[in-house]
């Protein structure tokens, strides 16, 4: 897999757990990166950006960097279970495949604090290249886990003791009346479709963002980043 752009490529240089493949670097992209090559002990090697270009075709916004690497190893549903007792709420993604929309989430996962983010090995984009670059850095501090059915994966997360709470325009209560105290999920569909019936129905409680006058849409990472800050908000002494 490949990681690009400057804060990425630095967020991986900085993860012990991330394997440290082939590093592409620009003369001003080692300069930016110096400190996190030198901590790493990591030998990149130098190339143009015309160079990055043919490897990644000329409209991505690589910045000068490139790392190939392999994916992190993924944690369990019960270490995920366990770990959003203090971090924050699960992320759940049914089914969500823009790589920025998914990026921009673990971005706000990492600066509002999230126990990990869970989404379905198909119909989810691969975590590298566009994801990665959009989470700024967020792909290596949230850990991810992907599941083969989501539906299983919710029965699984209750029977684990963590409540699940759907993101729904008609939900029950809004998302300010939730209860975030001990493991919670918040659980989030695909732009359009939304929730499928399946993950709605394994959700305990439909939650909404609450909307000023007629216009009820958010963008999935915009209401992952108003769920988060409710949780957080919540959480707070």
């Amino acid at each position: 897999m490949r990681l690009y752009g400057i804060h990425a490529v630095a967020a991986a240089l900085a993860n012990p757990a991330r394997e440290i493949g082939r590093l592409l670097l620009t003369d001003n992209a080692e300069n930016r990166l110096a400190p996190a090559i030198t901590a790493r002990k990591a030998r990149p090697q130098k190339v143009t950006p015309r160079d990055l270009d043919r490897l990644l075709g000329a409209d991505t916004v690589h910045q000068g960097a490139l790392l190939e690497t392999a994916d992190l190893e993924e944690p369990t549903l019960e270490d995920l279970a366990t770990a959003c007792v203090d971090r924050g709420p699960l992320i759940v993604l049914d089914q969500v495949t823009d790589p920025h929309n998914v990026g921009a989430i673990l971005r706000s996962a990492a600066v509002l604090g999230a126990g990990g983010l869970i989404m379905t090995r198909r119909h989810s984009p691969p975590l590298s290249g566009a994801l990665a670059k959009a989470a700024s850095g967020g792909l290596e501090v949230v850990p991810v886990t992907l599941v083969g059915n989501l539906a299983r994966a919710l029965e699984e997360l209750g029977e684990l003791g963590v409540r699940r709470i759907g993101l729904d325009g008609d939900g029950d209560i809004t998302i300010n009346a939730a209860d975030f105290t001990g493991a919670v999920a918040l659980v989030l569909g695909a732009e359009g479709k939304g929730l499928r019936r399946l993950t709605r129905e394994s959700c305990d409680i439909l939650a909404r963002v609450p909307a000023a006058g007629g216009f009820a849409s958010l963008n999935v990472s915009n209401a992952a980043a108003v769920a988060l800050y409710a949780a957080a908000r919540a959480r707070s002494p």
